[in-house]
């Protein structure tokens, strides 16, 4: 079998290439994208698709340092 050389996570979709990126966000999303934005001063609005509420956790949790796994 040998070594093999790692490869990119291919199950990870670009949120807008999503099916259901377009539908409403979750609950889930809305309560951590809640958290998030008080964290780092922001407020965002209420209306966000589930693909813009991801782009919006992906940039906060930077923002804030959540998303840092080396904490």
């Amino acid at each position: 079998m040998g070594a093999s050389t790692p490869q990119a996570n291919t199950t990870e979709k670009d949120p807008e290439q999503w099916v259901t990126g377009d539908e409403p966000m979750t609950g889930a999303q809305r309560s951590y994208l809640d958290t998030l934005a008080r964290e780092a001063g922001e407020e965002l609005p209420a209306d966000l698709t589930k693909a813009q509420a991801s782009e919006h956790i992906d940039r906060l949790q930077s923002k804030t340092g959540r998303g840092d796994s080396s904490n």
